[in-house]
C-alpha cells in the first residue's frame, strides 16, 4: 500500500516591488492611464528602482515616464551618478534630462537645497507636461521621519509625514499649478528595493553622506531603528501605521500642529502673557499673525 503523500503547496513568497509599487498606483490613485510621471532620479538605489518599476509599468497602467535629474553642485559625484540614471533611462527608453544648480555653502544648507530641488521639479514637470513627480522614499524612509519628527518635538499633524500622495511644497518658478508629488515606494520595504536591483543587475550609486553620523537622520537609521527593531522587529510598520492615522487628523482641529517647536513655544508664552497679537515665520518666508479671539488661537496668513 502506498502511502499517502502530502499535497503540493506552493512555497509564499512576498509580493516584488513591482507589485507593491502598482498597488499603491491603484489604491491611493496616484495618476491615470495617459499621465506623463516626472520620476525625481538621483542615481541612488530608492530612486533608480522607481524610475525602472515605473518604466516597466507603463504597459500594465497606461502611463508616460519621464526622468529627471538634479545636480546641487555640491559633491562632484553627482555627476557621474546622474550618468548612470541617464544610462538606465536610455536603456528603458525614457527620456532623461538633468538640471544643475548653484546652492551655495553655508547656514541651513540642506533646507535651500531641498527648496531649490523641489522649484527645480516644480519647473522640469511643467515644461514637460507631467501630471505629477514621482520620488522613491520608502517606508523606511516614512519611519525614520517619523522619527526625527518626534525628536523635533512635532505635533500630531507634523508627525503625518511621507502620504503616498501630497501638495508641492512650493510651486513653480514661472507660476502655474504646482504637481503633486506621489510615493509609489512608500509601502515597501528598503530591503524590496535592493531585491529588485540585484534581480535587475541594475547599477546604482550610493550616497557617502547616507553614512556621515554628523546627520541626525543616519543616527536613527544606522543606531536608533536598529536597536528598536530588537524591542519590536515590526516597528517600521508601526511607525508607518501611526503617521497614517495622525494623517486623518484635520488642521482645525489643532491650529499649531504643521508648526514647529520653537513656533508653538512662541505663541504659547504670547497666549500666556495675555499679547493680543504675534508675528510668526513659515519655512519660504511666509509671516503669520496669530491673534488669541475668546481665548481661541488662530492663525491668520498676511497677504
Amino acid at each position: 500500500m502506498q502511502g499517502l503523500r502530502a499535497p503540493l503547496t506552493k512555497p509564499s513568497h512576498p509580493p516584488s516591488l513591482r507589485r507593491l509599487a502598482e498597488r499603491t498606483i491603484r489604491d491611493e490613485a496616484l495618476f491615470d492611464r495617459g499621465d506623463r510621471v516626472l520620476v525625481a532620479c538621483s542615481g541612488g538605489p530608492d530612486s533608480t528602482a522607481l524610475l525602472h518599476v515605473l518604466a516597466l509599468l507603463r504597459r500594465t497602467i497606461g502611463h508616460d515616464v519621464v526622468g529627471h535629474g538634479i545636480d546641487h553642485g555640491l559633491r562632484p559625484e553627482a555627476r557621474d551618478e546622474l550618468a548612470l540614471a541617464a544610462e538606465l533611462a536610455d536603456k528603458l527608453g525614457v527620456p532623461f534630462e538633468v538640471t544643475r544648480l548653484d546652492v551655495e555653502p553655508g547656514g541651513n544648507l540642506q533646507a535651500r537645497a531641498r527648496e531649490a530641488r523641489h522649484r527645480a521639479l516644480q519647473d522640469a514637470a511643467a515644461r514637460r507636461g507631467a501630471a505629477v513627480i514621482a520620488t522613491g522614499h520608502t517606508a523606511d524612509d516614512k519611519a525614520e521621519t517619523v522619527l526625527l519628527r518626534l525628536l523635533r518635538g512635532a505635533g500630531p499633524r507634523g508627525l503625518a509625514v511621507l502620504e503616498p500622495r501630497a501638495p508641492a511644497p512650493v510651486p513653480p518658478s514661472g507660476g502655474g499649478t504646482p504637481r503633486d508629488l506621489v510615493r509609489p515606494l512608500v509601502r515597501a520595504r528598503r530591503a524590496d528595493v535592493l531585491l529588485h536591483l540585484d534581480r535587475h543587475a541594475i547599477a546604482h550609486a550610493r550616497d557617502p553622506s547616507n553614512l556621515d553620523p554628523r546627520f541626525t537622520r543616519v543616527r536613527v537609521r544606522r543606531e536608533l531603528i536598529p536597536l528598536m527593531e530588537e524591542l519590536s522587529p515590526r516597528i517600521i510598520d508601526h511607525l508607518c501605521a501611526l503617521a497614517d492615522m495622525l494623517n486623518d487628523v484635520r488642521p482645525e482641529e489643532d491650529p499649531m500642529s504643521e508648526l514647529g517647536r520653537a513656533q508653538r513655544k512662541t505663541i504659547e508664552k504670547a497666549q500666556k502673557k495675555g499679547v493680543r497679537i504675534v508675528k510668526i515665520r513659515m519655512k519660504g518666508g511666509r509671516e503669520l499673525d496669530v491673534t488669541f479671539p475668546a481665548g481661541k488661537i488662530v492663525l491668520n496668513e498676511k497677504k
